[in-house]
């Protein structure tokens, strides 16, 4: 038919939507841009090894107990997962020694953040947050029409008192990115508690810890059992993706009053916690001497790659307290990631974050973080300009 026709199968044409189809807050939205993943670049460059450095991911692959999960119920894969995660929520619940209906779970803690702003957020209601910060924040809000306040960093760190000089009878929701991504800073004990003394009782704050467990300062509160079970507004995140080298799974999970947890359920999607997923988190959650050994492996490469970085005239944001660090270069970022890209090294410029001049550098092995120091050694020219 296609030759009798003169036409090619190719040849169709599709039908036309215009922009004006779409609703006018995702018409104009700038998506989330995630880093680049390893088999592409070499597939555009041609390099025989990349180390990627740009996403935040654990160097280390998931717990041997957690693969045995995943392979036990890998024949199973033809049923669908449990639609509420029972048991993971219960295993979460008794680890955090909350109610089973003060536990959420989401395909990392980005999909709960999603989740919040569905559930709070109509056109013309604010969220507030620092910035540079998690990108996530601010898309979603502006996928539902409502304003993002974006609040600058003091001394690349949350500045919670002026956070605070921004809420408006508007104000929904308050993001407190803790350690903040992408600089790598956190703020103390005294400054959330000043917060949270002084935040308004409409607002609802969510303390992002996704990379709660690689830090080991005594002045870092954990947001469970410090605030929430001290009655306060807040909505705890945490995610498997990090520490526990989950990343590529999507699980997450949210400690919050039973309604915000009731109102996460009302809005995510059916079946978004995969069988694998779920599995693996709870396999997870027995292995504390692992979890341990990572955070120490992480703790003492984290200045290594400080080092590195001084030498070649970049100063990272300290005092860094996860698995990165966050440099200003003075300029356009993107020409330095492209040089060491060609180099066989991801890092992640950070202009989705709200720092176009800086990039940010996932602490990784011995191994990576020394290509790194080769990577940087090749372009130091350029490099020293920059900084």
């Amino acid at each position: 038919m296609a030759e009798q026709s003169g036409k090619h199968p190719g040849d169709q044409r599709l039908a036309e939507i215009a922009d004006t189809f779409f609703r006018p807050p995702v018409r104009d939205l700038v998506p989330y841009e995630p880093g680049k993943p390893v088999e592409e670049v070499q597939r555009e460059l041609g390099l025989e090894r990349v180390v990627k450095l740009a996403s935040n991911e654990g160097p280390f692959g998931p717990f041997p107990a957690a693969l045995e999960a995943i392979a036990r119920c890998a024949p199973e894969l033809n049923r669908y997962p449990d639609g509420g995660a029972y048991r993971l929520r219960a295993a979460l619940a008794e680890l955090h020694g909350v109610p089973f209906e003060e536990v959420a779970v989401g395909a990392g803690s980005d999909g709960l953040v999603d989740g919040l702003s569905q559930a709070a957020l109509d056109p013309g209601d604010e969220i507030v947050c620092g910035w540079p910060s998690f990108p996530s924040y601010v898309i979603d809000a502006r996928k539902l029409g409502a304003t993002p306040k974006t609040v600058p960093l003091r001394e690349q760190r949350y500045d919670l008192g002026a956070m605070l000089g921004a809420i408006t009878s508007r104000t929904k929701l308050v993001y407190v990115c803790h350690p903040n991504n992408p600089t790598g800073t956190m703020n103390t004990r005294a400054e959330l508690d000043a917060y949270f003394d002084g935040v308004p009782e409409h607002v609802l704050t969510v303390l992002d810890q996704a990379y709660f467990e690689y830090i080991d300062d005594p002045d870092y509160p954990d947001g469970i059992a410090e605030y929430l079970k001290a009655g306060r507004r807040v909505v705890v995140l945490r995610t498997f993706s990090k520490i526990f080298g989950l990343a590529g799974l999507r699980v997450g999970y949210a400690v919050a009053a039973p309604p915000v947890v009731t109102a996460l359920g009302k809005v995510r999607r059916a079946f978004d916690i995969t069988t694998p997923a779920q599995e693996a988190a709870l396999a997870s959650l027995g292995d504390i001497r692992e979890v341990e050994r990572r955070r120490l492996e992480n703790a003492a490469q984290r200045p290594e790659v400080e080092r590195i970085l001084q030498e070649h005239g970049l100063e990272p944001a300290t005092p860094a307290v996860a698995n990165f660090l966050y440099c200003d270069a003075g300029e356009d970022s993107r020409p330095l990631f492209e040089q060491l890209l060609r180099e066989g090294v991801i890092v992640r410029p950070t202009h989705g974050f709200g720092g176009p001049t800086a990039i940010r550098v996932t602490v990784g092995t011995a191994d990576e973080n020394a290509f790194l120091g080769e990577a940087l050694d090749r372009v130091r020219g350029t490099v020293a300009t920059a900084g």
